[in-house]
C-alpha cells in the first residue's frame, strides 16, 4: 500500500497545499473503508500494522497542517481509533510460550534432560489446542475479568466477550478468594462450517481458518456476535489459587473439572520418554477425528515443585516443550478452474482438483481467492500442486510442482473481461484486488441476492434456503425479491410441480413469506444488500428516519452525522438509493404489502432517555428483554451487552449474573423493572 507522497512539489520542494489535502482524502477514506471491514464485515484486508502506519500519517499530517483538520477525520471522532483496541489489563503472573519441538529426536532429548536431574519425573501430555489463549480471573468463585495472552504482560479485557461463551464457568462452587486460569477459545469444526454456509448463502467472503475466526470474534466490541458463532474453551493451566494448595499439574485439571471447567481433553500422564513419543503419535492418529482443530502436542513436568526447580531459560519454561505436527499435504491436479459470482458481483475463481484425501476429509475444490493470488502462484488448469488445508480446515494451494506441468499444454489462468454468467463487463475495483461483474441483470447475482434478503440476518424467511431460491428463479417465478411476495399466486403450480416440497412444505413456505411482510425496516434495509450496510447499520437507519422514503431522500449531511457512518458507508448507501431499480424494487415491495415505516422509529414518544446506557440482566417479569431493549430505545437510550464505567444502570431481573455483580463492583447503579417503569411513566 502506497504510504508516500508522490505528488509534484513547490519551488522549494515542500508539498503544495493541494497536494497535501489530496493525501488527508486518501488516508481518511483509506480508514474508514478499513474501519469498515474491520468491524462490521469482520474481513479486514490489511494488518494492525498496516493500519496504525495510515492513521499515524493521517495524524501526523494534521498535526503539520491544522488548517486542513476535518472535524469528521478518524482523529477527531470519539471512539475513532480506540474502538479499535480493547482495554488493556496487566497479568498477574506472565504468560509465556513454550519451546517448540519439531522431531521424535528433540521430545526424547527433552524428557531424558528432565529424567536425568529428576529420575521419578512424571509428565503430562495434551492436545495443543489451535484457538486464542485467555486467563480467566475469579474473587470469591465469581468470573470477574477475561483477558488474552497479549505480549505476556499486557494484555486485553474480553470480560464481556466470555460472559457470551456458555462453556465458560461464570461462578464456581469453590469460593477462593481468588482464582486464575488459563485457558484457549476454540471453534468447533462445526461451528466453523456453519459460519461458512451462512456466508455462502449471504454470497459474502469465506472464512479462512477456525482459529482466525475465533481471534477475531473474541476481538469484536458487540458481545451478540460472539454468541452467535458458538465458541468454546478448553481450560488447560492453573496459574493462581489462593487458599488451595495442589502438588501437581494433573491434580489441578481433575480439580478444575469438578469445579465445572471443560479442562484439557484426554490428558495423558507417562513415565517415560517412549511413553510420552507413543501419546504424540496417538494424537496425531487421532487429530482429523476430533471435533475442533489441533496443531500439535504439548508435554509438561506434572509435579509443581518440580517446575519450580526446573525454572526457565530466558524466554522459556524449561519444564515444558511444544511438539508441532506438520500440515498434511499432498499431490494432486488441477482440472479445471470455475468462476463463481457473488451476491455483489464479486468473481471469485475456484479450483477443480482430482479428488485426495487431506486431513481427514476428500478435497476436491479450492478458492483462488483473486487475480493476484492465480498470477504470484503461476496457477494454470492441468498444474500438479500441493495442497494443503489452512489451518487444517480450509484447502489451499501451496505451491505448482513446476517439473511435473505437460509441456505446451498449459496457459496462464486469467479472469475473464466478462462475466461467465451474463456476459457484462468484469471490472477491477480501484485500490483492490476484487473483479466485479457490472451487469445489472446478472442471474448468479440475483440468485444470491435474493437468498441473501431471505437470511436469517434480513428478513428471516423460513425455508427458503439457496437450493429453494435456485429453484424458484431457474422454473421463472422469481426474479428479485420483490416476487416472492407474488408467489401465492402460484400455490397449486408449485405444489404440483414439488418445486419447494409439497402441499405442506409449499404452505409453510407461502406463510413465512407472508410473515416477513410485517418485519421492521432494519430487517428490510439488511436484506437490500446495500454495499457495506450489515445489520447494526441497518439499525441506526430504521432508528433515525421514519421509513424508506425518508432514507431514500436522504441527503449526504444527514447520513454522515449518524453514529459509525463513514464517507464510504455513506457513498454506498445514496448510490445505492440513487437507482432507478431501487425505486422500482421499494415500489412493487410496498404494493405487496411489505412494511416500509420504521416501527422503532415511528414508535418513538420523547427522547427522556437520551444519552442513558443500560445494559440487561436476569429474567423480567412483565415483559421480554427485548420489549424492554425496543422502550429504552424508542425513548432515546442506549442498550450495550456489557457493563463499564459509561453504564447508566443496570437494569436486573430474578436470576441475575456476573452483571449484576460487576455493576455493584464498579458503583453502576441497579434499578428493578418496577424501577425502570417509574422512569418512563409520563412517555
Amino acid at each position: 500500500m502506497d504510504r508516500e507522497f508522490n505528488h509534484t512539489s513547490d519551488s522549494k520542494g515542500k508539498k503544495s497545499i493541494y497536494d497535501v489535502q489530496k493525501r488527508l482524502d486518501e488516508l481518511r477514506s483509506l480508514i474508514e473503508y478499513h474501519n469498515n471491514r474491520y468491524y462490521n464485515l469482520d474481513d479486514p484486508e490489511i494488518s494492525d500494522f498496516e493500519y496504525d502506519l495510515l492513521y499515524q500519517e493521517l495524524k501526523h499530517l494534521e498535526e503539520e497542517h491544522p488548517e486542513l483538520v476535518n472535524p469528521d477525520s478518524p482523529t477527531q471522532k470519539v471512539g475513532g481509533v480506540a474502538k479499535r483496541e480493547l482495554r488493556k489489563v496487566a497479568h498477574d503472573v506472565p504468560v509465556i510460550s513454550l519451546q517448540d519441538a519439531f522431531s521424535r529426536e528433540e521430545v526424547i532429548q527433552f524428557v531424558n534432560r528432565i529424567q536425568l536431574e529428576l529420575p521419578d519425573a512424571l509428565f503430562v501430555v495434551e492436545k495443543k489446542l489451535d484457538g486464542l489463549s485467555v486467563l480467566l480471573r475469579y474473587h470469591d468463585g465469581v468470573l470477574t475479568e477475561g483477558i488474552t495472552r497479549g505480549d505476556g504482560e499486557t494484555g486485553e479485557s474480553v470480560y464481556e466477550n466470555l460472559l457470551m461463551i456458555p462453556s465458560v464457568p461464570k461462578t464456581i462452587p469453590a469460593k477462593l478468594p481468588y482464582l486464575e486460569v488459563r485457558g484457549e477459545i476454540y471453534m468447533s469444526n462445526d461451528a466453523f462450517e456453519k459460519a461458512n454456509r451462512n456466508q455462502e448463502e449471504i454470497g459474502g467472503r469465506m472464512y479462512q481458518t477456525a482459529r482466525n475466526l475465533a481471534a477475531g470474534t473474541m476481538r469484536q466490541l458487540d458481545p451478540n456476535i460472539v454468541r452467535d458463532r458458538n465458541l468454546d474453551i478448553f481450560v488447560f493451566n492453573l496459574e493462581i489459587s489462593e487458599g488451595r494448595e495442589f502438588t501437581s499439574h494433573s491434580e489441578t485439571l481433575n480439580w478444575l473439572e469438578q469445579q465445572g471447567f471443560p479442562v484439557s481433553p484426554d490428558f495423558k500422564i507417562c513415565s517415560s520418554a517412549d511413553e510420552v513419543w507413543a501419546a504424540i503419535e496417538h494424537i496425531e492418529r487421532i487429530r482429523w477425528e476430533l471435533p475442533y482443530g489441533i496443531d500439535g502436542a504439548v508435554v509438561k513436568v506434572d509435579d509443581l515443585q518440580a517446575r519450580a526447580r526446573l525454572g526457565m531459560t530466558s524466554k522459556v519454561p524449561r519444564w515444558a516443550i511444544a511438539f508441532k505436527y506438520p500440515p498434511e499435504q499432498k499431490e494432486t491436479i488441477v482440472e479445471d478452474i470455475h468462476i463463481q459470482v457473488g451476491r455483489t458481483g464479486r468473481l471469485t475463481p475456484l479450483a477443480v482438483l482430482k479428488p485426495v484425501k487431506l486431513a481427514g476429509t476428500t478435497v476436491s475444490r479450492a478458492s483462488l481467492h483473486n487475480q493476484d493470488y492465480i498470477s504470484s502462484k503461476d496457477i494454470r488448469i492441468g498444474d500438479t500442486v500441493i495442497v494443503q488445508k489452512a489451518g487444517d480446515i480450509i484447502p489451499e494451494i501451496l505451491r505448482v510442482i513446476p517439473e511435473k506441468r505437460p509441456e505446451g499444454k498449459t496457459s496462464p489462468f486469467t479472469i475473464p473481461e466478462k462475466c461467465p454468467f451474463c456476459g457484462s463487463k468484469a471490472v477491477r475495483e480501484e485500490n483492490g484486488a476484487d473483479i466485479r461483474c457490472t451487469g445489472s441483470n446478472c442471474f448468479a447475482q440475483s440468485v444470491r441476492k435474493v437468498i441473501y434478503f431471505a437470511s436469517k440476518d434480513a428478513m428471516n424467511i423460513e425455508g427458503l434456503g439457496p437450493s429453494s431460491v435456485e429453484a424458484l428463479m431457474s422454473h421463472g417465478y422469481v426474479e428479485n425479491a420483490a416476487d416472492l411476495y407474488s408467489l401465492h399466486k402460484y400455490r397449486e403450480e408449485l405444489i404440483e410441480k414439488g418445486i419447494v416440497g409439497k402441499e405442506k412444505g409449499t404452505d409453510n413456505l407461502l406463510q413465512a413469506i407472508e410473515s416477513s411482510k410485517g418485519n421492521d425496516i432494519d430487517r428490510l434495509i439488511t436484506g437490500l444488500g446495500i454495499r457495506n450496510v450489515g445489520r447494526q447499520a441497518a439499525r441506526v437507519l430504521a432508528g433515525n428516519f421514519p421509513d424508506m422514503d425518508a432514507i431514500k431522500n436522504a441527503t449526504y449531511e444527514q447520513l454522515i452525522v449518524l453514529p459509525d457512518f463513514g464517507e464510504i458507508m455513506v457513498r454506498d448507501i445514496l448510490e445505492f438509493m440513487a437507482r432507478e431499480e431501487t425505486a422500482y424494487m421499494l415500489t412493487r415491495l410496498k404494493e405487496a404489502g411489505v412494511n416500509l415505516r420504521s416501527l422503532s422509529a415511528g414508535s418513538k414518544k420523547n427522547n427522556i432517555l437520551e444519552g442513558k446506557i443500560f445494559v440487561l440482566t436476569g429474567t423480567l417479569q412483565g415483559m421480554t428483554r427485548e420489549k424492554a431493549r425496543e422502550l429504552i430505545e424508542n425513548n432515546g437510550g442506549k442498550v450495550s451487552g456489557s457493563v463499564s464505567r459509561k453504564t447508566s444502570y443496570v437494569l436486573a431481573g430474578s436470576e441475575a449474573g456476573s452483571k449484576l455483580t460487576k455493576a455493584r463492583d464498579l458503583g453502576v447503579t441497579v434499578i428493578s423493572e418496577e424501577e425502570f417503569l417509574e422512569m418512563l411513566k409520563n412517555t
